[in-house]
């Protein structure tokens, strides 16, 4: 029997390039806020031991594929004879920086956690899920979240309530590409975060701190000026969704979004986009639909 899980979609509310390692990994500072839209991933336990993804992924070969990856790399805690047939419905693009295959691989490590009773908590999950890109984690951490070190370490933060439109440009951006790009701003000044106030530090909820020289919280994303500089299509959907209030790019793109107050302000942009151009209505997510499947 098949089990339908939610695969949600992330939206980086800011995206700042504080430094690099001697790695060569950038050091990142990041709002990541999880939205309504999202993949649906299927899973069918399986008595042999496979791991198999049933149906195709244009250009994602079976074994690259990270829903594919996560499964077998928690097969190594599961219980002898665990296996399980992998099915995506994939409503969000490819390259578009929304982390839809991040978010279906940590859909596939909460779910499997729970089906093959392998119940490891959530710290180890995200530990897994590292392993597999710095995107995923956080989909396990399943939480709004402030975001440092290359992605991983994640701090709960409160956001709140919003509509977003999100537009999808007709192009996929290679993340690599855009990191390596000699344009690229990695020095912007970090953000600090401080508790909201001793009262409410048992919730583990923050505020960030900006300094003097910060802009307000809202910050911004440092790979949209290279983005913009090489992808026509992301600098058009950019300037038109604009005229409704402040527009960015999440990620590396190519996915651009803007914050409204209410449903019916959202939908109202959204009427009016031209039929050249597509694009949805997704409300901020609190915490991800699974979140209560590790502890």
């Amino acid at each position: 029997m098949s089990h339908a899980y939610p695969a949600p979609a992330k939206l980086n509310l800011f995206l700042h390039v504080i430094g690099r390692r001697p790695d060569g990994y950038h050091l990142l500072q990041s709002l990541f806020r999880l939205i309504s839209r999202g993949d649906t991933v299927h899973l069918a336990l399986r008595d042999d031991g496979r791991v198999v993804r049933e149906g195709d992924l244009p250009g994602v070969p079976e074994d690259d594929d990270l829903a594919v990856r996560a499964a077998r790399l928690l097969q190594v805690h599961a219980f002898a004879g665990a296996g399980v047939s992998i099915r995506l419905d994939k409503s969000l693009p490819l390259g578009g920086g929304l982390g839809g295959g991040s978010s279906d691989a940590a859909t596939v490590l909460l779910a499997l956690n729970r089906l093959w009773q392998v119940n490891l908590p959530r710290q180890a999950l995200q530990d897994l899920a590292l392993q597999l890109g710095a995107d995923v984690p956080v989909f396990v951490f399943g939480q709004t979240a402030f975001a440092e070190g290359v992605g991983e370490i994640l701090h709960p933060v409160s956001a709140p309530a919003a509509w977003y439109v999100v537009l999808m440009p007709p192009v996929q951006v290679p993340t690599a590409a855009i990191f390596a790009a000699p344009e690229l701003t990695r020095n912007t000044s970090p953000i600090k975060i401080a508790p909201f106030s001793a009262g409410m530090g048992h919730t583990g909820s923050h505020e960030l701190q900006p300094t003097e020289s910060q802009r307000p919280l809202v910050g911004h994303n440092d790979l949209q000026p290279v983005v913009v500089g090489r992808y026509p299509e992301v600098a058009r959907h950019l300037e038109w969704l604009a005229r409704f209030g402040e527009a960015r790019m999440t990620g590396s793109g190519a996915c651009v979004f803007a914050s409204f107050g209410t449903e019916e302000a959202a939908r109202g942009v959204l009427r009016q986009l031209p039929e050249t151009m597509q694009g949805f209505v997704a409300q901020g997510l609190d915490r991800h639909p699974l979140y209560e499947y590790c502890d």
